[in-house]
């Protein structure tokens, strides 16, 4: 079972939540889903709620901010050295900090901000709550990928900001796509996500995407059916595991994939 319990390095997707407007409803949703644990908080938490897997921190479930009519949507948050630098680096790259960094309690440090081709992201400099206690598990998270129509800008920005370095995997026409590596990896081994291209897919906008583990894809995806999720992307077979994409009750859209169960490449 792969657990963590020190910070994860800067610039390593090391913590996922979903803000909602029913946080009853979510919790019921993804603890039936996933079998996650999901304890109630204290009240300077705001209503945040943490999920635990196996005894290990696996998610987090918030309200909305109050005023600020914003879509259900789960929240891929980088790890940081210090949030304050790191929010510096955005702004000189061309993106944006929805606000200053600030302390959570004593938990640690963040903000969110956007990307310089308007992807929102969070940033998180740990304390106490190190970030994901368990990951690449049926049930945590296992991959995040960033869907951008500027995917040029887009690896520049992060270059800037993290240090990224990429791995093209797609064939570079119909399928354009990188997978990204932090500063001093050894080679594709080291890669912790992904970069798509989606400048000629229908839509607009960009958004970083989370992906949770199964090890059976069609049972996760009728489930989450049950449980009141529409099925964006039924479970088709790829190179890169069987996988398919769900929105939440909530609207909040999410991957859903076992990597161990893989299509074999066309032959070319």
């Amino acid at each position: 079972m792969p657990t963590r319990d020190e910070a994860w390095p800067q610039g390593t997707p090391c913590w996922v939540d979903v803000q909602v407007d029913d946080l009853e409803a979510a919790r019921a949703f993804y603890s039936g889903l996933f079998g996650w644990d999901i304890q109630d908080s204290s009240e300077d938490a705001g209503g945040y709620l943490m999920a635990s897997l196996k005894g290990k921190s696996v998610a987090g479930l918030g309200p909305k901010p109050e005023g600020m009519p914003v879509p259900s949507a789960w929240t891929t948050y980088l790890a940081a050295d210090s949030a304050d630098e790191v929010a510096a680096k955005i702004t000189a790259a061309g993106g944006q900090n929805f606000m200053p960094p600030f302390d959570v309690m004593d938990a640690g440090r963040m903000f969110v901000a956007t990307d310089s081709t308007g992807a929102a992201f969070g940033v998180w400099e740990a304390k106490t709550h190190t970030g994901a206690g368990i990951f690449n598990e049926p049930g945590a998270y296992v991959w995040n990928e960033l869907h951008t129509r500027n995917y040029a800008a887009a690896k520049k920005f992060y270059t800037e900001v993290f240090g990224y370095s990429y791995n093209e995997v797609g064939d570079g026409e119909h399928m354009i796509y990188s997978t990204f590596a932090l500063p001093g990896a050894a080679g594709p081994e080291d890669n912790v996500g992904g970069f798509g291209d989606d400048s000629k897919q229908p839509g607009e906008g960009a958004y970083w995407l989370t992906w949770f583990a199964s090890d059976d894809t069609e049972a996760t995806i009728a489930k989450a059916q049950e449980l009141g999720a529409t099925v964006m992307m039924p479970a088709e077979e790829t190179p890169f595991g069987h996988m398919g994409i769900v929105a939440g009750p909530q609207g909040e859209v999410f991957g859903v994939i076992n990597v161990g169960r893989t299509q074999a490449p066309a032959a070319q």
